[in-house]
């Protein structure tokens, strides 16, 4: 345990802090905890260490549960409104009308809809993260910052963690499950294995992959083969059947699993169509479209409003305490009076705040000045619609040794993010499987904002229960 005590013993002693450092990144290195290099982010030639922390955070055990136990309402929730087009047209109007981004992806939402949904089986793997946000009468409360619908990242490092601190074990039953459905629905099966593939669709940037070959090598155990394409491969070299069965290369896709296509970048003319193209097809998508809007800030904001989580939940009161419970305060930056109270709310105290924007992948919220900066630029245009604001939740510091390569080893005061995965699949109305499947442990410094586990800015921890 990290108590006061032991970091005090090791700023005294650097040799013995130096031999315990040492000895967990041989570790690291050992359980394959191991990351490319921002030099070289397409080559294995070189790595390192995955950044983490020496000890375990606390985290009080009450909170802890408290975000495990909700988290199968989060899947159920998501799922209800990725199938509810009425209430993701009006919950993100304003959105898609100043966010170019958001406003492509409904179209191809808009399009699925209209054409009629090919692939009854939806498989969605989320993560849900939380900070501790600590009250006026220092009682600490768990507090949502967001639900990550697309391109959910931590599985692969999280199976290495235990060798360095306590973890919890998550696996690849949600894929298992897709694939063994599509068979069945789609495959006329023999005595050989149906070959229908997985599609791992990536980025040009590949700092991570050693975490998806943990997923690859896992599916590859199972004798479930996986390929690796671009979005732009797809354009190129795939294409649909006359009963909208994928194909790429040749060879027919049973699942799509997306380690992209949540940013603007990620997306030239020809990666929309082969998006499109996927999303029209039967193989079941990881996420679909509808989730991935599911998840955008806007419909996170609007669910926060009076009896919008009673639609989903009807007569369920108790599920509907659980969720809000974890919810921070939220508003909405539409046009109108509302909206103009938002504006001057956050002028007149920025540092209570967070400014978030349409995008996913860390490093895009705004804090502090920058944020009157921002709306003072937009309050009179419809720009602002693309935003939400949200509390800034104020978690209490804790002490702890932050290791990173090229970064000077010292004490700091850490803030930590819980995120929660959960997995659940779907055959038409039948729920075929609704998890909560582990989680993950973030600290940075206190004094940065935000950061992403592929920028060194973040590192992976483990939770010790108090």
């Amino acid at each position: 345990m990290a108590t006061e005590a032991i970091l005090q013993r090791l700023i005294t002693n650097p040799e013995r802090l130096k031999d315990l450092v040492d000895k967990a990144k041989d570790v690291a290195l050992q359980s394959g905890m191991v990351i490319r290099t921002k030099e070289k982010p397409n080559s294995s030639e070189v790595v390192t260490y995955y950044p983490f922390s020496l000890f375990p955070t606390p985290v009080p055990k009450a909170a802890f549960l408290q975000a495990l136990a909700v988290q199968t309402h989060f899947n159920t929730l998501v799922d209800k409104i990725s199938q509810d087009p009425d209430f993701l047209e009006e919950a993100l109007a304003s959105t898609i009308q100043a966010d170019d981004f958001t406003a492509k992806l409904f179209d191809i939402y808009r399009h699925v809809q209209q054409e009629g949904r090919t692939q009854p089986i939806v498989v969605g793997l989320l993560r849900s993260d939380y900070m501790l946000d600590q009250g006026e009468c220092r009682t600490s409360s768990l507090k949502q910052i967001e639900i990550n619908t697309i391109s959910v990242a931590g599985f692969g490092v999280i199976d290495r963690v235990p060798e360095v601190h306590r973890y919890l074990r998550t696996c690849n039953s949600v894929f298992i499950i897709g694939l063994t459905l599509f068979n069945q629905g789609n495959c006329v099966l023999s005595k050989s294995f149906c070959r229908a593939v997985i599609l791992f669709l990536f980025e040009d940037v590949q700092t991570s992959i050693i975490n998806h070959r943990c997923m690859e090598k896992e599916l590859c155990n199972r004798n479930i083969p996986v390929i690796r394409r671009k979005f732009e491969d797809v354009s190129r070299r795939g294409s649909l059947d006359d009963d909208k069965k994928l194909f790429v290369d040749g060879l027919e896709v049973a699942v799509v699993y997306y380690r992209t296509g949540y940013m603007p970048n990620h997306y030239t003319e020809q990666a929309w169509d082969a998006r499109l193209m996927m999303e029209r097809s039967l193989a079941v998508k990881l996420p679909d479209i509808g989730t991935q809007l599911a998840g955008t800030k806007k419909v996170q904001q609007v669910l926060s409003k009076p009896g919008v989580l009673e639609k989903f939940f009807p007569d369920q009161p108790r599920v509907v305490e659980r969720i809000r419970a974890t919810f921070a305060g939220l508003y909405t930056l539409d046009m109108g009076l509302e909206g103009d109270k938002t504006v001057e709310m956050a002028l007149a105290a920025p540092d209570q705040f967070v400014l978030k924007p349409q995008r996913e992948g860390g490093g895009n919220n705004i804090y502090g000045s920058d944020i009157c900066q921002v709306l003072q630029q937009v309050k009179e245009s419809t720009e602002r619609t693309a935003y939400i604001l949200m509390d800034k939740i104020q978690p209490t510091p804790v002490q702890n040794y932050m290791l990173r390569r090229d970064f000077p080893l010292q004490i700091s005061n850490c803030d930590s993010e819980l995120g929660v995965f959960g997995v659940y699949v779907r055959q038409g109305k039948d729920t075929v499987m609704n998890e909560c499947v582990g989680h993950l442990l973030r600290t940075k410094s206190s004094e940065v904002s935000e950061g992403g586990l592929t920028t060194g800015i973040c590192v992976v921890d483990s939770p010790l229960l108090l």
